[in-house]
């Protein structure tokens, strides 16, 4: 009984402290989201690499708004964990988020250094990524209408445009057997991306912050329960936040979950998974949209696999 008390008192102040940063509206970000962010969180925090005794890869895969013309599409493929006898990390991956006519591509590479802060076994770590961003333009997708400006020549405007820039984010987080907190910076740059000159309007990439937490406990060797959340913040725009329920049923071959998602007025999604011999990871999410688009399209799929490594430390 304790230790549903206990528990219930730190999912309450977490949910609280993230209830009072709840927008009355919400806005699309600019970076790649997913459901199953909790599985991942060295895609949203470059701090995680190296705060784990093994390395592990993850693959995610999302369809989002099916049956919608263009809709967005994302991949992301990531690789990180600890060198074997320093108290650091190093990490590396690979996103591509389309939507409609335009794309961008990162490919990022991370380092990040940890140490403990308490007897009890809390630790913090510092992570930074850098590396570059394509974005694409494909101009046979674009649909001019009768504004279009007479100045600009239809066959340049219908060509495929790229960028290249760099790109970079820093991350902080806190952790220990039990619970974990994050903030991080996401497109430190702010760099403009100008396809064209003036009156179509450019595309400025915008810094992004996000705060995350996370805290799990066994309620016995077969049962864990876990509650996280995310907070995102896109400089101009309004924060959304999410929040996850997770069971797990623990066996010694094999893990069995299931959770409950949602995104403050915009999705609430499914989760299932396993984990296999403590080793291959499958998970896979499905999102109900709350909005007025849900009209017109038949939810939001996601797949997640991954592959963790014998344990270095």
């Amino acid at each position: 009984m304790k230790i549903f008390i206990s528990m219930a008192k730190r999912i309450g102040v977490l949910t609280a402290a993230l209830c009072l940063l709840i927008p009355i509206f919400s806005k699309s970000q600019q970076i790649p989201h997913y459901t199953q962010f909790m599985f991942n969180p060295y895609l949203y925090n470059p701090a995680v690499a190296g705060t784990l005794n093994h390395y592990q890869i993850r693959a995610n895969n999302r369809n989002q708004w099916v049956g919608i013309e263009d809709a967005p599409f994302t991949v992301s493929a990531s690789v990180y964990g600890p060198f074997s006898k320093r108290d650091m990390g190093w990490g590396a991956y690979i996103t591509n988020d389309v939507t409609g006519p335009t794309s961008r591509t990162n490919i990022m590479g991370t380092y990040a250094y940890n140490m403990q802060i308490t007897s009890s076994g809390i630790r913090v770590s510092g992570g930074l990524s850098f590396g570059f961003m394509m974005y694409r333009l494909d101009g046979t997708k674009l649909k001019l209408g009768e504004e279009f400006d007479p100045r600009f020549d239809p066959a340049i405007i219908s060509a495929t445009k790229t960028l290249v820039t760099p790109d970079a984010s820093v991350g902080f987080y806190l952790y220990s057997s039990s619970f974990n907190v994050g903030l991080s910076a996401h497109q430190l740059f702010g760099q403009r991306l100008k396809f064209y000159p003036n009156p179509i309007e450019d595309n400025r990439l915008k810094q992004h912050i996000m705060l995350s937490g996370g805290y799990w406990v066994n309620l016995n060797r077969n049962m864990e329960v876990e509650a996280s959340g995310i907070l995102k913040y896109m400089f101009g725009s309004p924060m959304q936040i999410e929040l996850n329920g997770k069971y797990t049923y623990l066996q010694k071959d094999y893990n069995i979950w299931g959770g409950l998602s949602l995104r403050w007025k915009d999705a609430v999604s499914i989760l299932l998974g396993i984990t296999w011999q403590k080793r291959y990871m499958f998970g896979y999410s499905f999102d109900w949209s709350l909005l007025g688009i849900k009209k017109y399209n038949s939810g939001s799929h996601e797949v997640m696999i991954g592959y963790k490594f014998d344990k270095i430390k």
